[in-house]
């Protein structure tokens, strides 16, 4: 018994010689016949693809992908699984119209470009015909992504100390009150949406400006959110019962006609003492007639939803099926606003798949006032701490409220992250605004750019080249 410990060591001793032994023998064999090995799993592979039946063939599968998409096989099996309504987070894959047949003209010999010694302002006002227009910092503003229906309290925290930081307002989306993010920004957009807890006359008092949803670029029309979706604090705070699914109404609760709109905006710009009143609608082939109603309506800003724009629950349907590319979507509406004499009195936001500062500076010149981001600030959030999912689950697992990886977010990365992405865009958007010898954002017009095609062209009233 005294010699058991020499033994235990000795065996152990043993045990790595041995271990050592097969490890210098296996990698001799190794790469004696690695060549060899690789070569004949590969003639079997290839063998197997070339001469299989066709029915038979992994390579079937291939055909399948390039007539449709990975993307739509792997929807089909979602659904033949689910059997229900699916739910696909980040909008349509598919290639709508957008910037890229756009360039801007470069200030040279005719005229200069502006030395980086020129400040340019990029302060916007929105609801200037209201009692409290809302001014901020820069023309671009993080869009609505839900707490609970969407994103986590950490994660609309992160995203409401951007917003501060960079002087830019944060919209609430569709979600219940979260006063923690409330408390964090500077500037806040209240969202009516069609839920029983839209109407939230807290948030309303605590908001700068008011926005009644009825639609978005990827999603319009009833919605019913299960109740094993949204749990917790979200749940508590939308006051709905654990038992009992999320019902978002068709239109908002009390408008039955279009006759109905002025006197809800009178009664809601009352309750708002004077603050902007906006409006959110998905872009349709009926868009003027749209526009006629909330003109009459009396609201004070229109946000534009192209057909690019993502949400946490649209269906791929409703995505890549419905509305209009949000360059059209954002011509057309600016166009009526104008042919209406109203344009000075509406302000405009375009939203719908905006993701560089390219794409926004070519949206100020077309028309908008602003413009909303969402995908980008959301990846955004999730920038330096992807290995705490990656590569078992998507990045977005960070962000979700709906996720058990959602604690490990770390605000203040996140929030900098972001204050990051939007510092960069307003810096290159200058950039481009002095390359184009303009010394301030009200310069810009359809004038300084150029369309590649005739398609282009023809909707924007844009030189073709």
């Amino acid at each position: 018994m005294q010699n058991t410990p020499v033994l235990i060591l000795v065996c152990i001793f043993v045990s790595m010689i041995g271990f050592s032994i097969l490890g210098l023998l296996l990698f001799w064999l190794g790469k004696r016949y690695f060549r060899t090995i690789v070569q004949r799993l590969f003639g079997l592979v290839v063998g197997r693809l070339l001469e299989d039946d066709y029915a038979e063939n992994l390579m079937e599968l291939w055909g399948g992908i390039q007539r449709t998409s990975v993307t739509h096989i792997l929807e089909i099996s979602q659904r033949a699984q689910f059997g229900k309504i699916i739910k696909r987070p980040l909008g349509s894959a598919r290639k709508f119209p957008h910037y890229d047949t756009l360039l801007f003209i470069p200030a040279q010999m005719a005229r200069p470009p502006m030395e980086i010694t020129v400040d340019i302002p990029m302060k916007v006002t929105l609801g200037p015909k209201a009692g409290q227009p809302l001014a901020l910092g820069i023309p671009l503003i993080i869009s609505g992504m839900a707490y609970g229906e969407a994103l986590s309290e950490k994660a609309r925290i992160a995203l409401a100390r951007a917003a501060k930081q960079v002087g830019t307002a944060l919209n609430s989306g569709e979600g219940p009150f979260l006063l923690e993010e409330r408390q964090e920004t500077e500037k806040y957009i209240w969202q009516v949406s069609r839920s029983p807890f839209g109407r939230n006359p807290e948030a309303i008092a605590q908001a700068d400006m008011i926005e009644v949803q009825m639609g978005q670029g990827s999603r319009v029309g009833p919605q019913i959110i299960e109740p094993k979706t949204v749990k917790g604090k979200a749940l508590k705070l939308m006051g709905v019962p654990e038992d009992q699914p999320i019902v978002m109404s068709a239109v908002i609760p009390g408008i039955n006609t279009p006759w109905d709109w002025p006197s809800y905006v009178a009664d809601l710009r009352k309750e708002t003492g004077g603050k902007p009143i906006g409006l959110k609608i998905m872009a349709g082939g009926r868009l003027e007639a749209d526009l006629a109603v909330a003109i009459e309506a009396g609201f004070d800003v229109i946000a534009i939803g192209g057909a690019q724009g993502a949400s946490a629950g649209s269906s791929p349907l409703l995505s890549d099926d419905f509305g209009l590319p949000s360059i059209a979507a954002l011509v057309r509406a600016h166009r009526y606003l104008v042919e209406q004499g109203v344009r000075k009195e509406i302000s405009l936001i375009a939203s719908g798949g905006y993701v560089t500062p390219g794409e926004c500076l070519k949206a100020l010149a077309l028309g908008a006032d602003a413009v909303y981001l969402g995908t980008a600030p959301l990846f955004a959030l999730a920038h330096g701490q992807i290995g705490k999912v990656l590569p078992w689950e998507p990045l977005t697992q960070l962000v979700w409220y709906d996720s058990k990886y959602k604690d490990r977010l770390d605000i203040d990365k996140a929030a900098q992250s972001v204050t990051n992405l939007l510092q960069s865009f307003v810096q290159e958007m200058q950039e481009g605004i002095r390359a184009l010898g303009k010394k301030s954002l009200t310069e810009l017009g359809p004038n300084d750019l150029v369309a590649l095609d005739d398609w282009t062209a023809e909707l924007t009233g844009v030189k073709r080249i």
